[in-house]
């Protein structure tokens, strides 16, 4: 087989001397080799590729295509190789990979989906789905994702289920952050969307039609087992789990909290729209301005059907009743009207709360089920209580206690358990510390007051006899050891019964 260069050289000899026999001269071939060129170029014909020839795996190939498309594309040659040897095949398995190759790439070709680029108008699709979010006290969470198709705009809203008033609440809050609804939302068949499918129809939930029919949009759903005909919202699930669920790859860490995922999805929000979009080369913000003007107008009330049972939240007293149970919500809202809905059943049963703002129907609470009698109480929801019984502080109501508790806390410390132990005539003690606090400094008359707190020497002299105290040993303080003890010694005992001398003689003596 010659090389591309030396089929020029031929030709061109040819070309210069226009004989077969010259030009295998200059050129160093046959005559015969320049004349099958000349004439291959004269038909068009000419290529650098070999020529066919027949090979023994030729008669094989209609069964190796069978098996090629059975498996769809996806048998090994050298399992075909052992299929063809009982067949009776004989060539090499070389030529057998070879072959299989040939038959995989054209079954690609045949079998390749193309897909053509969707050029949408803007104001028209709107396209949601869902993605497994990070686990958060042991409880699952959904990614709702929203992707308007014209601007590109992203919205990733956390979810706690996919059941239908937190997917119309979620979606709620997707169209207001929009700015109003596109002409058509494109999903998949949830049961939220779909209840069945006949005859390869889609039959939807009545629920979601009314839903639709509130905001004024159409609800399509694609072919099943189809994510390529929603691929723009199967990007935004892809991106927003590799960045908001915990992984090695992004070194997030776990949630503490549902609140904690809420801001993590607005930061990410915040990032995707800002930034320039690799195709429209513009920021899917900038983009969406533009939009909104093609986009429907909102109705002023959300669509409230699907959230429950209606309660309002008494002015006083953040807990609502619902089926003989009583179940907390947060303080914001006394004197709030909410939406209260049962999720689950048995043991996994939840009440579930939903509150209206101006950003749509929020989730505000969510419980397990009570029992008459036991309300289910989240302590987050109350603000902080008022000091009690069991938390009271001294607060000055006069002149002459506020220049006692001045003294410092062991002055507040004292007042508190002499007061508990039922001390008498505390405010004259209490005058008797200010005036001591006037001879000494405050700070000591502070330590005495806290240590005859600690050690409830609440007397009259108890107060004077600790500030001497610690005034004649400077601080020392005395204690036990091997070579000292603190019991008090007999020498004291001696001159018991003993006349002491008299004057004159310890004179005379000392004389």
């Amino acid at each position: 087989m010659k090389s591309a260069e030396e089929i020029m050289e031929i030709l061109e000899a040819f070309d210069l001397t226009g004989s077969y026999r010259d030009a295998g001269e200059l050129a160093g071939v046959s005559h015969h080799t320049v004349a099958r060129y000349v004439m291959a170029r004269d038909a068009g014909r000419l290529s650098g590729r070999p020529a066919a020839r027949p090979q023994l795996i030729d008669e094989f190939l209609p069964k190796v295509e069978e098996w090629v498309d059975k498996s769809n594309g996806k048998i090994r040659a050298d399992i075909c190789h052992d299929k063809l040897l009982a067949l009776g095949y004989r060539g090499s398995e070389r030529t057998t990979r070879r072959a299989v190759a040939a038959v995989k790439k054209a079954y690609r070709l045949g079998s390749t989906r193309v897909h053509r680029p969707w050029v949408s108008e803007p104001g028209l699709w709107l396209q949601y789905d869902f993605g497994d979010g990070p686990g958060i006290d042991g409880a699952r969470t959904v990614l709702f994702c929203a992707w308007l198709a014209w601007s590109r705009f992203r919205v990733v809203l956390p979810i706690r289920d996919k059941t239908a008033p937190s997917v119309f609440a979620a979606l709620d809050q997707v169209f207001r952050r929009l700015g109003g609804a596109p002409t058509y939302v494109l999903t998949d068949n949830e049961k939220t969307v779909t209840i069945e499918h006949i005859a390869g129809m889609a039959v939807r939930n009545p629920q979601m039609v009314a839903f639709a029919r509130h905001y004024g949009v159409t609800v399509l759903t694609c072919e099943p087992a189809d994510p390529a005909s929603k691929g723009g919202t199967e990007a935004t699930v892809k991106i927003a789990k590799a960045d908001l669920v915990p992984k090695e790859t992004n070194l997030r860490g776990d949630y503490g909290s549902f609140a904690e995922l809420e801001t993590a999805c607005e930061g990410f929000n915040e990032e995707v729209n800002t930034r320039v979009h690799r195709l429209t080369r513009r920021a899917p913000v900038e983009m969406l301005a533009e939009e909104r003007a093609r986009l429907h107008a909102l109705p002023a009330a959300p669509h409230t059907v699907a959230f429950g049972t209606t309660r309002v939240v008494p002015a006083n007293t953040p807990m609502v009743t619902y089926e003989a149970g009583q179940y907390s919500v947060p303080h914001q809202l006394l004197g709030e009207t909410v939406w209260v809905r049962v999720y689950g059943h048995g043991d996994e049963e939840q009440v579930v709360i939903v509150h209206l703002d101006e950003a749509g129907p929020v989730e505000v609470a969510r419980h397990r089920r009570a029992t008459p009698g036991s309300p289910r109480i989240d302590d987050a929801h109350f603000p902080p209580a008022p000091a009690g019984a069991l938390d009271r502080q001294p607060r000055a109501r006069s002149a002459a206690e506020a220049e006692f508790l001045a003294i410092g806390d062991g002055a507040r410390l004292w007042l508190s358990e002499a007061a508990a132990a039922g001390t008498t005539k505390m405010r004259v003690k209490m005058a008797e510390a200010v005036s001591l606090a006037k001879l000494f400094s405050p700070g000591e008359v502070d330590w005495a007051l806290g240590h005859a707190a600690v050690h409830a020497r609440f007397a009259e002299a108890d107060l004077p006899s600790i500030l001497n105290h610690a005034s004649t040993t400077n601080g020392a303080v005395h204690r036990a050891g091997e070579d000292r003890s603190l019991t008090q010694g007999t020498a004291g005992w001696a001159a018991l019964g003993q006349q002491p001398p008299a004057a004159g003689a310890d004179a005379e003596e000392v004389a």
